[in-house]
C-alpha cells in the first residue's frame, strides 16, 4: 500500500521572516502567544501562592537572624497595620513568583514573535546578552539579601536603646528587601550596556578603559545612593563588584576589537576613501594555441511534403 507524502510548507517563522505573512496573520499570532504568555503566568500564579509561605520565611531571615529581632521567648514578630495587608502581601509575593516561575514561556513567546524582524547576527548577539543578563540579575539579588542583613543590624544598633523594642511592619520590610533586590539586580545588567555599545561599534576597548576613573566614580556615587544604610559596608560591596564586571566587561571589548580587527587587516593602512591597491602582473601575454577546425556539417536530407487532408473532417477533428 502506498502512501504519498504531504510536502510541508514554510513554517510561521519562515513566513514572518520573508514577510509573506498578512497584517491579520501577524495579529493572530500576537493573540496567540499573547495566550500562552499569559497561562503560563496564571499557573505560575498558582505555584507563587502555593509558596508564598517559604519565601515570606525567607525574606524574613536577615531581620529574624539579628540578636536584636528576637523577643524574650525567642519568636520574631511582625506588626500587620491593616486585616489584609498580609494577605495582599502574599497576592504580591506570588505574583513576583509566578512571573519569575513562567520566565522561560513568556520570554520564550515575546521573543518568537520579535525574533522574526531581527538579521541572524542580531539574534546571535539577543542570545548572548539574555545568557548573561540572568546570572547577573541573580548575583545581583543575591548581594543585595547579604548587603539587607548587615544594613539592618546596623541601623538596629544605632537606633535601638535598652528599654525600646523593635517590631517592624511586615508589608514595609518586604517592599524594602524587594526593592533593594530589583535595584542591585538591574545594577549589575550595566556590564551588557558596556559591551553593547562596544558591539554595536560605538565605543572601542581602549575607549571604554580610558573611562575607568568616572565609571568608579559614578559608581561609588550610585551605591551610596541606593544602599539603605549610611555604613560604608553595603556601598563599598556594591561599587566594588560593578567596578570588577565593568572590567571584566573591557575585557570581553579587547577580545571582539581584536577579532574584528582580524577580519579588517588587509585594509589596515587604508582609509575609508582610498581605493583598494591593484596588483599589477607583469607575465608576458602568451598566444594561444591554434584550434583545430571541426569536419563540416553533411547536407541535412529533404524533408518530405505532408499528405493532403481529407476533406470530410475539419481542423478540429
Amino acid at each position: 500500500m502506498a502512501f504519498a507524502l504531504r510536502k510541508r510548507g514554510p513554517s510561521t517563522f519562515e513566513r514572518a521572516a520573508d514577510g509573506s505573512m498578512s497584517l491579520m496573520e501577524h495579529v493572530r499570532e500576537l493573540r496567540n502567544r499573547l495566550f500562552r504568555a499569559s497561562l503560563a503566568i496564571v499557573v505560575g500564579f498558582g505555584l507563587g501562592i502555593w509558596l508564598a509561605g517559604p519565601v515570606l520565611h525567607l525574606l524574613q531571615q536577615p531581620y529574624c537572624d539579628l540578636p536584636k529581632a528576637r523577643l524574650a521567648n525567642g519568636t520574631c514578630n511582625f506588626v500587620q497595620l491593616g486585616p489584609a495587608d498580609l494577605f495582599l502581601l502574599q497576592l504580591k509575593v506570588g505574583l513576583w513568583v509566578g512571573l519569575i516561575a513562567a520566565a522561560p514561556v513568556w520570554l520564550y513567546q515575546v521573543w518568537a514573535f520579535i525574533a522574526p524582524g531581527l538579521h541572524r547576527h542580531e539574534r546571535r548577539y539577543a542570545y548572548i546578552f539574555t545568557a548573561l543578563a540572568a546570572p547577573l540579575f541573580a548575583a545581583g539579588a543575591v548581594l543585595a539579601y547579604f548587603v539587607t542583613s548587615k544594613g539592618l543590624e546596623f541601623l538596629l544598633n544605632v537606633s535601638g536603646g535598652g528599654d525600646i523594642t523593635t517590631t517592624l511592619d511586615i508589608t514595609r520590610y518586604i517592599s524594602f528587601i524587594t526593592n533593594l533586590i530589583l535595584l542591585f539586580g538591574v545594577a549589575f545588567e550595566f556590564p551588557l550596556l558596556v559591551l553593547m555599545l562596544n558591539f554595536v561599534g560605538l565605543a572601542s576597548a581602549r575607549k571604554l578603559l580610558s573611562w575607568w576613573r568616572v565609571a568608579i566614580f559614578v559608581f561609588f556615587a550610585f551605591s551610596a545612593v541606593v544602599t539603605p544604610t549610611p555604613d560604608p559596608f553595603g556601598m563599598t560591596a556594591l561599587a566594588l563588584c560593578l567596578s570588577a564586571l565593568y572590567f571584566a566587561a573591557v575585557g570581553v571589548a579587547f577580545i571582539n576589537d581584536r577579532r574584528k580587527g582580524r577580519r579588517k587587516a588587509s585594509y589596515a593602512g587604508l582609509s575609508d576613501d582610498e581605493v583598494s591597491p591593484l596588483e599589477l602582473d607583469d607575465d608576458p601575454v602568451v598566444a594561444t594555441p591554434e584550434l583545430e577546425l571541426s569536419e563540416p556539417v553533411s547536407a541535412s536530407e529533404p524533408v518530405a511534403p505532408p499528405r493532403p487532408i481529407d476533406r470530410r473532417f475539419d481542423d478540429m477533428t
